[in-house]
């Protein structure tokens, strides 16, 4: 597992940023060959996205043959909804980059059978070999995505529920009132994003995300408790952080 520690989220979010430009050019996708993207949502990618729009506009990238799969998507909300990770998606990226539309795969938190959601979801994944890099973030008590405490190495793409600690965290985008938070959501799992990546790009910014990302680099291996210290079972992990979510202050 490799760091890249940064004093600055600016900075932070410019490295990886640039780092996802050079992996898709260096790759030089075409249509029958594209270049897969896992992707996540929340605070943490926001200026990622913000930097990855403007390298667009400036012609330094392109996404007409890019792919990606967004990690996760609250149950029962509608698409336009402004919390939707569906909203949050398209807002801070897809509709400011040359993205096709039929490229774009985000879990759809109104499917009448959430089960066949969930596998289709997997399989769909699985038809394109492999996600070539899958962006993700850390919840502040490890979780990945949506995969809260007690989620095992073995799970996949499934309806999960979420506890009152990440209603609370995410409480913040619904005018802090933690009972307007979803219950539920629709999640890749831990398997989903390890054996179905070639490499895995975690950005970590805050303070409050220091006892998280601490845990994941030096927690006991493979902790149920910890779903982000299942990351070390892949061989091909970058973490992107700032120094406060490092535990060294905003600055050195």
């Amino acid at each position: 597992m490799r760091q890249a520690i940064f004093s600055s989220t600016e900075d932070a979010s410019t490295y990886l940023a640039n780092y996802v430009i050079d992996k898709i050019n260096d790759f030089n996708p075409t249509p029958s060959k594209p270049f897969v993207l896992g992707l996540p949502t929340g605070s943490s990618p926001e200026g990622v996205y913000a930097r990855l729009v403007q390298a667009y506009k400036n012609g330094k990238v392109s996404f007409k043959n890019v792919v990606t799969f967004n990690m996760d998507e609250y149950l029962g909300l509608e698409p336009t909804h402004p919390q939707s990770y569906h909203y949050f998606m398209y807002d801070k990226l897809f509709n400011h980059v040359d993205i096709p539309r039929e490229n774009i795969n985000i879990l759809n938190g109104l499917a009448a059978d959430v089960e066949k959601e969930c596998a289709d979801y997997e399989a769909k994944i699985k038809k394109y070999g492999s996600i070539n890099l899958f962006l993700g973030g850390l919840g502040p008590e490890g979780h990945l995505a949506f995969n809260e405490a007690g989620s095992s190495r073995d799970s996949r793409t499934r309806k999960v529920s979420l506890v009152e600690s990440t209603k609370k965290a995410n409480s913040r985008f619904f005018e802090n009132d933690p009972s307007k938070v979803p219950s539920y959501a629709l999640s890749v799992g831990i398997s989903t994003v390890l054996d179905n990546s070639d490499e895995i790009a975690i950005i970590v910014m805050g303070a409050n995300k220091k006892f998280a990302l601490d845990k994941t680099l030096h927690g006991k291996p493979n902790d149920p408790q910890f779903p982000s210290t299942y990351l070390r079972d892949h061989s091909n992990v970058l973490i992107v952080c700032d120094h406060a979510a490092a535990g060294l202050g905003s600055k050195l």
